[in-house]
């Protein structure tokens, strides 16, 4: 809109002119953060920046001890917030806003030659950090009165210009720091040689249970080599002994068959014939028996005809032989009878001996001489 100004975040936008509402005795007002009207031909508007800003300091300075020292240093500032600050800035830069950061290099360079001066180089590189607000806290005053605020400093390098001092002082702690890190990098080496040798036993023990391995399948595939090779032999061989089984099988049949032909036309007819010749010996034998049975009957009744025809002469010998003796038959007429049946049955009882003695056997006979007392004689 026309002469409508808005001031950018990091701005402060001055108007000047007419008297302004709240303007201060210089007639001119301060605005930031919000837009404002800027009435033409009576009022002007200016713009300070408000951004940070830094500035560089490059200083010889002389320490405690004399000796010279080359300090540099950056320092970030930028205008205070305030409107007292803002309007010393302005009337200070805003002209030229460029001259803040050569006036705060020159503001610093007196202040650190003051504060070092009063240091010695030990203390001045060990407590960097004190000689760093020691400087910021002399410069406050003197930054406040032209409206700037110093945000940091930091020191970016100290160095004895050759002398040597600086050298020398981190000589025994660079000496131990070396001396550490020669320790740690031995630590380091060591754990290093160490992991190495791990990791070749690793690798060894790797490469070993690998070469078992692979001998393992090598056996194995050998193995199955050996059996698949083996295979067909082994599978011939089996083929024969089956042949062989079952020629042999064959064969014993043939010689079953070979041998019920054999009985059937050998030893059959040959048993047959033998039992014709046993039956015909046999006949023979019997007929052979009946004519000895039959020449023995003949010879025995030829005998006993024989003993029978002496029989009468053996009795009448032994009827004779009664006459004249001293007899006494207790059974009277009986006795006599039964003493001549008596004599009769020794003769058949003689023949009956006579034919034992050739092999007959002689008839039992219950016949008994009866009780005959002689004189003098039982």
């Amino acid at each position: 809109m026309f002469g409508y100004r808005v001031p950018a975040p990091n701005e402060a936008l001055l108007i000047s002119g007419r008297k302004q509402r709240g303007a201060d005795a210089l007639q001119f007002k301060i605005v930031t953060g919000h837009g404002v009207f800027v009435i033409p031909v009576f009022s002007r508007a200016y713009r300070l920046t408000l951004a940070m800003q830094e500035a560089e300091v490059v200083e010889d300075c002389y320490t405690k001890q004399g000796l010279t020292v080359g300090v540099e240093a950056v320092i970030a500032f930028k205008v205070g917030d305030d409107h007292e600050s803002v309007a010393a800035a302005a009337r200070r830069f805003q002209g030229d806003q460029s001259q803040m950061p050569t006036l705060v290099g020159r503001i610093f360079s007196g202040h650190l030659r003051s504060i070092i001066g009063s240091m010695t180089i030990e203390q001045i590189i060990r407590d960097q950090q004190t000689l760093a607000d020691a400087i910021v806290d002399a410069s406050k005053i003197e930054m406040a009165r032209i409206g700037l605020a110093v945000d940091s400093l930091q020191i970016s390098s100290i160095d004895d210009k050759g002398a040597g001092y600086i050298a020398a002082l981190a000589a025994p702690h660079q000496a131990a720091v070396n001396q550490a890190a020669n320790v740690a990098q031995a630590a380091a080496d060591q754990a290093s040689a160490m992991a190495q040798q791990e990791s070749r036993r690793h690798q060894n023990e790797y490469a070993r249970q690998t070469a078992i391995a692979q001998a393992q399948y090598q056996a194995e595939i050998d193995q199955a080599q050996q059996l698949a090779a083996q295979a067909g032999p082994l599978a011939a061989a089996q083929a024969q002994q089956a042949v062989l089984a079952e020629q042999s099988l064959v064969a014993e049949k043939n010689a079953k068959l070979r041998e019920a032909q054999l009985i059937a036309e050998v030893i059959k007819p040959a048993q047959a014939e033998a039992e014709r010749i046993v039956t015909l010996a046999r006949a023979d034998a019997d007929a052979t028996k009946l004519s000895a049975e039959a020449a023995a009957a003949q010879g025995r009744i030829a005998l006993d005809q024989a003993v029978i025809a002496q029989l009468p002469d053996m009795l009448r010998a032994a009827a004779e032989g009664l006459q004249g003796a001293n007899l006494t038959v207790l059974d009277g007429a009986e006795g006599l009878s039964s003493v001549v049946a008596s004599l009769a049955g020794q003769g058949l009882a003689l023949l009956e001996s006579v034919r034992t003695g050739l092999g007959t056997t002689p008839p039992s006979s219950n016949n008994q001489l009866p009780v005959v007392r002689a004189n003098g004689t039982n």
